[in-house]
């Protein structure tokens, strides 16, 4: 089948999810339908960005993922080390235990966390039986870094399944030969080890912070209008009576912008290891 079509059925599926939306999308954020063709054809863009929601909505955006991202590949970089020093039994009982995350939907992540870390949350009430004030806490699972530590749930096991092979055919030899030599562990471990493995782990963060910067449903399940992040806005323009399809549009591509420079810059990062 490869041999016959080459790469063809693949750049048919690009052009039908990725080409058709992109050429529907461009005509209407560059048609300038609103503000009476203000800058020409950026007239859209120009009230976007004269817009301080526009600009606050980017800020959180990327903050969200930065946090989301350091701290999934935190833990998934862990678990990994861990998913490459167990037994094949023991490490397939828990790839199928990393599987549960991602087969829950955004909707159910969010009404768990609320449950657990909501206002009347029950984590939130023994926290506060520990002498914790509850509305700090209940308040904190709606903000940027609650919303990144939601993400996580699923993002974590992601980075998991995408550093294990990483670390399971890790060479140990360079390591073995540092602590003849006279290495300490740390010492062995920076010189050996760190050099392989950072390029990938740097990667996993570009990779699941372009994710938690496009993904809306969790986050419009946990904290509906109550965060300003571009897919919240995008989806205000348009949703519940909204109208504003253009100005929709350009926060689509802004927000694919963004994505796509963040999905290079790991893959520019990546690519240094198989360089190495």
């Amino acid at each position: 089948m490869i041999k016959r079509f080459g790469a063809w059925p693949a750049w048919a599926v690009m052009a039908l999810f990725l080409g058709a939306p992109l050429a529907a999308l461009v005509p209407e954020a560059f048609g300038d339908s609103f503000g009476g063709g203000v800058g020409g054809g950026t007239g859209v863009f120009a009230r976007l960005l004269a817009d301080p929601q526009f600009g606050l909505a980017m800020r959180n955006t990327l903050l969200l993922g930065l946090l989301s991202g350091v701290l999934s590949a935190c833990v998934g970089t862990v678990i990994a080390i861990e998913l490459a020093r167990q037994s094949p039994g023991r490490r397939q009982l828990m790839l199928s235990l990393l599987g549960l995350p991602l087969a829950f939907s955004g909707l159910v992540i969010a009404y768990g966390f609320i449950l657990a870390f909501g206002r009347a949350g029950f984590v939130t009430q023994l926290l506060g039986m520990a002498g914790a004030d509850t509305a700090v806490i209940g308040s904190w699972i709606y903000s940027v870094g609650g919303l990144a530590f939601a993400y996580a749930y699923y993002l974590i096991p992601r980075v998991a399944l995408q550093l294990y092979p990483v670390f399971a055919n890790l060479d140990t030899a360079p390591t073995l030969a540092a602590r003849t030599l006279g290495a300490t562990p740390w010492q062995a471990w920076r010189h050996t080890v760190l050099p392989e493995v950072a390029p990938a782990v740097l990667a996993s963060v570009f990779f699941v912070s372009s994710v938690a910067m496009g993904t809306y449903g969790t986050a419009l399940a946990l904290v509906g209008t109550q965060l300003n992040i571009l897919p919240l806005m995008l989806l205000a323009k348009v949703g519940d009576g909204g109208s504003d399809f253009a100005g929709a549009a350009a926060i689509s591509l802004v927000l694919m912008l963004m994505c796509t420079l963040v999905l290079g810059a790991g893959d520019v990062v990546g690519s240094r290891r198989k360089n190495h």
